[in-house]
């Protein structure tokens, strides 16, 4: 990822501050109403759930930030956006992993990134379960809680553990089945963890070697993209282009050129080198 210009200290750390107490305040409303006989529908596909806990947790975020930045733009995962005129959009993702909330596992979070002039300076990325807080702004490092993270160790690839997810759709996680099963022997192992802004975080935090996935939105890419980015991890698109929905990929700086290499040789991103 290329880093744009940094925005002045003082906003990206307004920003960085209010993304934080946001993913907090949210996570605190996901608490709340816990998971106990919670309304499950569909969205995408049988797969792609959404429970009414993501709809008022998003609701929550867009009702505070009208409050308090009510020029910002937003755009969300369940309720889509609004333009604003500030030079700011916030992207929420209320409950990231909503499968995992559905069934109890203890791997979601809330996301929340600002974007200024469309390029990401500030997120956040809270575990409501653990209670873990993963915050960062363009230029002022990554951190979880008050811990500076510094990116993965330094491993070969054929040592590394790679973190992926799947698409909701059959026949994509099919392609993407097979991929795995020519990447597999070519690493020490995989992790699919089940929510693309903690894997990103997992990655800056040294719990992964690396990440990929095709398919994200950027609710679900941006706050972690930065984490990682200002933890010293290269995160890239392939092929020279940025992170994207057609795909995202995260390393530390000793294994990315090697492992984006190879992704790029499989097609991960849809087109076979």
């Amino acid at each position: 990822m290329t880093k744009p210009p940094a925005p002045s200290p003082d906003l990206a750390a307004e920003l960085e501050r209010f993304a934080v107490a946001l993913a907090t305040g949210a996570a605190d409303v996901i608490k709340a109403h816990g998971r106990g006989a919670v309304e499950v529908s569909v969205k995408s596909t049988a797969t792609d759930l959404v429970t009414e806990v993501d709809r008022r947790t998003e609701r929550w975020l867009t009702d505070r930030i009208t409050a308090t930045r009510p020029d910002d733009a937003i755009l969300g995962e369940e309720n889509g956006g609004r333009a604003g005129t500030s030079g700011v959009r916030w992207l929420l993702d209320p409950i990231d992993g909503t499968v995992n909330f559905v069934l109890g596992l203890p791997q979601y979070a809330v996301s929340v990134a600002a974007e200024l002039d469309d390029s990401v300076v500030a997120g956040a990325v809270v575990n409501p379960v653990s209670g873990e807080l993963f915050h960062a702004r363009l230029g002022g490092g990554a951190w979880l809680g008050e811990e500076r993270l510094t990116g993965p160790r330094v491993v070969p690839l054929d040592r590394a553990v790679i973190g992926t997810g799947f698409s909701y759709a059959a026949a994509s996680r099919a392609r993407q089945a097979g991929l795995v099963a020519e990447l597999l022997p070519q690493i020490a192992d995989i992790r699919r963890l089940g929510a693309a802004s903690l894997d990103l975080c997992a990655v800056a935090a040294g719990r992964l070697d690396g990440y990929f996935e095709a398919g994200l939105n950027p609710w679900d890419y941006s706050a972690g993209a930065l984490v990682a980015a200002e933890a010293g991890c290269v995160v890239s698109g392939l092929r020279g282009r940025p992170a994207s929905p057609q795909l995202t990929a995260v390393a530390g700086a000793s294994v990315a050129a090697e492992f984006f290499a190879l992704l790029e040789r499989l097609g991960a991103d849809g087109v076979r080198g």
